[in-house]
């Protein structure tokens, strides 16, 4: 059974009103929490073609989600008017706890094709009042689909190193890490990982031990992979597969990369989740899949997040995944923010898009019902791009005291040109549903996924 959610509180809105971007459109909003604060980032006026937006804004929680402050980032682009860059894009947050900082990654874009620094790096000690951007060291061709993300275990050799994940999509998707141990002020020489593999999306994680991980979607969105370090980010080892998913086509033309989103719990296991069709007979839609490892290198075999029956006609992707802080072990609490079809089989204009909440008290053993979020959005009014309709590549959730605060893309009809397509979060947070079930599904033998492969590299601007 599905319940429906507290009411959403919109936390922020696209503030610019440039001609070539679309007004008024949020998307892509990473999050992160650390106490009682909550800091969010997210794309404010997107551009239909040639990837990124015309700013990076923010929207801040000091009070566990209770209210929200809101602004754009300072420094990045010319649109906002204090910034060098024509767009930007890419947005994720961290807070290293060993430095008091704040940080939001994000990707700069040159309309003409020049050299850019890989990542500029936004800080702030407040959450609030953010300074210009420092540069991750290094100029790249083109590079794309950053992350950053801070060790922030106290017990560990590397407390307070922050590792800035990236790809050059000009050299074919190639990997490249940055390590920072001053708060994000200044960068490390980007590395490879061992044997120069391919990919996006790369989110790290850090162990109680200090061991770094990363888990990534290959360059072809084929598989999923990891790679880690043991020496705080001054070399990474060789990737490994996590598993190669097998897909349903999502309708409706809405943009779709199937990027991993990862969590760790407080033992150091790490989770990942996406989307996947081999539970379902004739691939005939998309579950939530979840996957764990201990150390980075071997992982568990997929296991659907029972949202509802695998004879459904619903299609789920896009997942965020977040674990609340000191849960771990068979008491790790899981939280999954997804977007959904009720009909997988829809077109451009019967499907219906909708998010959904679910969550698990005791480490995926057992799962509540699923709350409704948002929605149902027609896909005209969200924003366009050249690789389909936008409410993001990924999207994020975080936890305080107990209860989940995503921060997800959500929209209403345009008003003539003019969308509507806006930042929430819901008022209070989120409780656990009352039921609790499991899932004892079996992949469907030669299952085989109904999405054509990829082949050239792929590119997530």
């Amino acid at each position: 059974m599905t319940t429906q959610a507290q009411v959403l509180d919109q936390i922020s809105t696209d503030p610019f009103t440039n001609a070539d971007s679309q007004h008024a459109t949020e998307v892509e909003a990473d999050t992160f929490s650390f106490g009682s604060t909550i800091v969010t980032a997210f794309q404010q006026g997107r551009f239909n073609t040639g990837g990124g937006c015309s700013d990076v804004g923010w929207a801040t929680s000091l009070d566990g989600g209770q209210t929200w402050q809101h602004g754009s980032l300072p420094g990045l682009t010319s649109i906002e008017g204090s910034g060098p860059f024509d767009r930007v894009s890419d947005p994720a947050v961290a807070f290293d706890a060993a430095h008091g900082v704040w940080l939001i990654a994000t990707l700069p874009l040159s309309e003409n094709g020049n050299p850019l620094p890989p990542m500029l790096i936004s800080r702030s000690s407040d959450g609030i009042n953010w300074n210009n951007p420092v540069k991750v060291t290094g100029t790249f061709s083109l590079p794309d689909k950053t992350w950053v993300a801070c060790d922030n275990n106290t017990g560990s050799p590397f407390f307070g190193h922050c590792y800035a994940e990236f790809d050059d999509n000009g050299i074919g998707d190639v990997i490249f890490v940055s390590t920072s141990i001053d708060g994000g002020l200044t960068w490390g020489q980007p590395v490879q990982p061992q044997g120069a593999p391919i990919g996006l999306g790369g989110q790290a994680l850090a162990r109680p031990d200090g061991v770094a991980i990363i888990t990534s979607s290959d360059a072809f969105l084929s598989s999923e992979i990891a790679y880690g370090s043991k020496d705080g980010g001054k070399t990474w080892g060789p990737a490994v597969t996590i598993a190669s998913p097998v897909t349903h086509t999502i309708a409706g033309g809405l943009r779709d990369l199937n990027l991993p989103s990862s969590a760790m719990d407080a033992t150091g296991r790490v989770f990942v989740a996406f989307h996947d069709c081999r539970f379902r007979a004739g691939c005939s839609s998309n579950d939530i899949v979840l996957s764990a490892s201990r150390n980075g290198r071997t992982w568990a075999p997929l296991h659907r997040v029972p949202i509802d029956p695998v004879n459904s006609t619903v299609d789920h992707f896009i997942p965020g995944l977040e674990i609340e802080p000191g849960t771990g072990g068979a008491t790790t609490h899981i939280g999954v923010t997804y977007y959904f079809y009720p009909q997988a089989n829809c077109t451009t204009s019967t499907c219906q898009l909708m998010e959904g909440y679910i969550s698990s008290p005791d480490s995926g053993r057992t799962w509540t019902d699923p709350i409704t979020l948002a929605g149902p959005i027609r896909l005209t009014w969200l924003a366009n791009t050249d690789q389909g309709f936008m409410v993001g590549d990924y999207q994020s959730l975080s936890f305080v005291s107990g209860l989940a605060y995503p921060a997800i893309a959500s929209a209403t009809a345009k008003i003539g040109n003019m969308f509507n397509e806006a930042m929430f979060s819901p008022v209070d947070g989120l409780t656990e549903g009352l039921a609790l079930y499991t899932s004892d599904d079996k992949p469907v033998p030669n299952a085989h996924s109904d999405h054509p492969p990829r082949t050239t590299p792929a590119r997530g601007r």
